[in-house]
């Protein structure tokens, strides 16, 4: 099967650099420092929060026994290969393939057509996106509460972090929601794709065919960027998580 085109030029998060690859989008270099494209994603209550918690005096901690980082970094371990299982999918069963299953669609042709409809894989997306979002939203909030029982300074940390998840949390969900809808273009092509080629091999000469297709191999090429696509936007929902753990180690 023929590949469709692909751009490399791009710098950024792999994630979009993923997105601009599939889709074949042309994404503009960013001028503005990561500063100032903050700025504009918060509002001015936002601001009102930042500027409280960074010009308080710091609280004195809690008393009592230090948190154990390691375990901080276990659950943190456990709730990322969790989630990592989730996208890989379950073994593939019937009801898995009528939710969009991630795995291999079946050999038989007539089973195969289930796979054929973009709206599973879109729930199957969708659902992914929720859960991280639940799982690592109640991690979050299991390492503040360790990075407050450190020291004032960690303290003011933990509150910082809160507020920066209250004020970009919304924003975050807002164009995390549109990548469902860009990978329908992707799956569109390939399908489209592979339908002209395995044409082409039908009506052509024979010494002038193509190499031969195997029908459904563009929903395979399909599910594995639709994986990888997913990793990548755990790999940006976990950096807040990384950067508590690298604080509850520093302290």
């Amino acid at each position: 099967m023929q590949e469709l085109p692909r751009r490399t030029g791009f710098s950024g998060p792999k994630l979009i650099r993923l997105l601009a690859r599939l889709t074949d989008a042309e994404v503009p270099e960013s001028r503005q420092s990561p500063s100032d494209r903050l700025s504009l994603w918060l509002g001015w209550t936002d601001a009102i929060a930042l500027s409280t918690a960074l010009s308080r005096a710091p609280a004195s901690a809690p008393a009592g026994a230090r948190p154990d980082e390691g375990a901080g970094a276990q659950e943190s371990a456990r709730v990322r290969a969790s989630l990592e299982q989730a996208i890989a999918g379950p073994k593939p069963t019937v009801a898995n393939r009528q939710r969009g299953d991630l795995r291999a669609p079946p050999q038989d042709k007539r089973k195969a057509a289930e796979y054929a409809e973009y709206a599973t894989y879109r729930q199957r997306y969708v659902s992914l996106q929720q859960t991280m979002e639940m799982s690592i939203g109640t991690l979050r909030i299991r390492l503040r509460a360790m990075l407050a029982a450190t020291t004032p300074e960690m303290t003011q940390l933990a509150v910082l972090d809160a507020v920066m998840e209250q004020g970009l949390s919304a924003r975050e969900r807002s164009l995390l929601a549109g990548v469902p809808k860009l990978l329908e273009g992707h799956f569109t092509r390939l399908r489209e794709a592979e339908q002209a080629a395995l044409t082409a091999s039908a009506d052509g000469d024979a010494a002038e065919r193509p190499l031969p297709v195997a029908p459904g191999t563009w929903l395979e090429v399909f599910r594995k960027d639709m994986q990888t696509v997913l990793h990548a936007e755990l790999d940006i929902r976990f950096q807040p998580i990384e950067g508590l753990l690298a604080a509850l180690r520093d302290c």
